[in-house]
């Protein structure tokens, strides 16, 4: 009996250490103190490591983050995986005649250069569509990343592209996970004009359009309290604040958007 106890003793152990590499690797990232506090916070609603945990995203990997923003991803999946990976940030082309897109650029890159240690090795590329539409090498990444851009594509008419692009950037078997504030599935709605909110359906229908398959959906990213029915539309809420200081105890309330979270798989 005590044989049988030590060999379950073994198995469970050696369970444990394979599972909690590379995750305890992540959650490294995600508590560093590179980490602002004002970005930690945010954590509550974001659930990054949940969230990269669903899309498998593993240290050893190929990933691209689409318009990563100011960065408060990259922050996490650069250091994730500088040793062992490769991390591409595809934001907005440098030739952008756009000027929030070129101070958003800026601000980016200036804060890869502040911390060469842990963002060195980040390979930023241009994706503007539909000029600029390469985010990495053909069928050379593992994991694609979209977080709350999918209505930005939809505003100026080109989701399909972009969808149709990151399914090149994919190797067959790779996983495009998608997170983006979430309209209720019952209510007609302008894809334009939701205020900034999408339809489950509409995603699924751009990716199966681009040739993905759909996985599997979460519900981590969601929450019940967001009523989609907003003055300024999804930016009313955190951490936008549109209405400034107007209602905003309600608005803390509530907290960040409702959100889906959806993995897609490109066919092998």
């Amino acid at each position: 009996m005590i044989k049988i106890l030590s060999a379950l003793l073994l198995v469970s152990n050696v369970c444990m250490a394979q599972t909690d590499g590379p995750s305890s690797s992540l959650a490294q990232a995600i508590a560093s103190e590179h980490r602002s506090a004002e970005h930690k916070a945010r954590d509550l609603y974001r659930h990054p490591e949940q969230t990269l945990a669903f899309f498998d995203v593993q240290d050893t990997m190929t990933v691209i983050e689409v318009w990563p923003g100011e960065g408060w991803y990259t922050e996490i999946l650069a250091p994730y995986l500088k040793d062992k990976g490769k991390f591409y940030a595809a934001h907005y082309s440098a030739k952008t005649n756009e000027p929030y897109f070129k101070k958003s650029l800026d601000k980016f890159v200036k804060k890869m250069q502040q911390e060469p240690e842990l963002f060195g090795k980040v390979e930023i590329t241009e994706f503007e569509p539909p000029k600029v539409l390469q985010i990495a090498p053909d069928n050379s990444v593992d994991r694609v990343l979209s977080f709350r851009n999918t209505h930005n594509w939809m505003s100026i008419d080109q989701a399909a592209t972009v969808y149709v692009a990151m399914y090149k950037a994919l190797k067959p078997g790779g996983i495009l996970g998608v997170v983006e504030h979430r309209y209720n599935q019952f209510k007609p709605h302008n894809k334009i004009t939701a205020g900034g909110y999408v339809s489950e359906d509409d995603v699924i229908a751009l990716a199966r359009s681009a040739g993905f398959e759909f996985l599997q959906k979460s519900e981590i990213n969601a929450n019940h309290k967001d009523k989609k029915n907003y003055p300024k539309g999804v930016w009313t809420l955190p951490p936008t604040w549109a209405l400034k200081d107007q209602d905003r105890e309600l608005y803390e309330a509530i907290g960040e958007s409702d959100r889906m979270t959806i993995k897609f798989i490109k066919p092998k």
